[in-house]
């Protein structure tokens, strides 16, 4: 296992440095200005000098590359510069954001593995039944549907007609105390919406899994052996039936975070979307370059997570091999 992860590691420093490059080297490009979006409405009545000590103020009269360079290097001590547009330090921009986008993606991750086992496993057991076409068609609709317009349905739906969950934010307008209740109801929706969209891919491996393991060999003779059907389902085709999903657990992070973004958009969540927006469209060269790499490295994580995972619970593989 350590020995995987090493080499991992190792993989993921050039993978780092080529994204961080693409990024100042796309941001260069960009067509946004950063120094007006720094200065805002004062930009408007700015003479050009003005403008040009602002530039090369903030660095960014310099090549791209040597940008670059000096972040890498500063970011390999612990500072990663100072955003331009939030006016903070990037890590302190980070640390205030990420624990809230960490708590709503570990919540609707959870959810939907849960919830799409349930009803992967209830698909599997009577193919082509009532049920069976009916989660597979609820599935279908789910996964072609825009996460924002699920998102946008769900606040008109329990927000606006229903009016028993808050329509978003962290807490209740006007409060001055973040509570556990306040956060609780809040989190509902969001977390709830990234749990839907995420749900089908869940559901249709483990119906489409369980189904292939009910129909094997050993799964037949414990049936033959009398076993009950709930010691047959649990204990053999339950259990080699889920392991393609935990190559799910990887390959879903890209789309959870991109999920997430707009989900925490749509309902105001504190997380770091809106420093994500803000960062693009400013071309806040050091806080994009740190999000990107973040985002990167959960991506990376989290192919090495389900590599792990499937050499711990797969017998037939083995995690020296890897």
């Amino acid at each position: 296992m350590a020995r995987l992860a090493g080499r991992r590691a190792l993989f993921a420093v050039p993978v780092l440095l080529v994204v961080t490059f693409g990024v100042f080297a796309i941001a260069a490009a960009s067509p946004f200005d950063p120094v007006k979006a720094y200065a805002g409405t004062a930009a408007l009545g700015a003479d050009q000098e003005t403008l040009d000590r602002l530039r090369e103020n903030l660095g960014v009269d310099r090549p791209f590359a040597v940008r670059w360079w000096d972040w890498l290097t500063s970011a390999l001590t612990g500072d990663l510069g100072h955003s331009s547009v939030l006016r903070q330090p990037v890590a302190q921009v980070i640390g205030e954001r990420l624990v809230w986008s960490a708590l709503l993606c570990a919540v609707a991750f959870a959810v939907a593995v849960l919830l799409g086992t349930l009803l992967g496993v209830l698909a599997a057991r009577r193919p082509g039944s009532a049920v069976d076409r009916a989660v597979t068609s609820l599935a279908y609709t789910l996964e072609a549907a825009p996460v924002f317009w699920i998102a946008l349905l769900a606040v008109w739906l329990f927000a606006l007609q229903w009016d028993v969950l808050p329509a978003g934010g962290l807490t209740d307008t006007g409060s001055e105390h973040v509570t556990f209740g306040q956060v609780t109801s809040h989190l509902v929706l969001p977390a709830g919406v990234l749990a839907v969209s995420q749900l089908p891919w869940f559901t249709l491996y483990v119906r489409q899994g369980v189904g292939d393991a009910l129909a094997e060999d050993p799964v037949r003779g414990a049936r033959a052996r009398g076993l009950s059907e709930r010691t047959v389902l649990l204990g053999h085709a339950l259990r080699s039936g889920l392991l393609p999903v935990l190559t799910l657990i990887g390959s879903r992070v890209p789309e959870l975070i991109t999920g997430a973004l707009l989900v925490e958009s749509v309902f105001s969540w504190p997380g770091i979307a809106a420093a994500t927006v803000e960062a693009a469209t400013a071309v806040d060269f050091p806080l994009l370059a740190a999000l990107t790499t973040l985002a990167t490295a959960a991506v990376l994580a989290g192919n090495l997570l389900a590599d792990l995972l499937y050499g711990l619970f797969d017998p037939r593989v083995k995690l020296s091999d890897m």
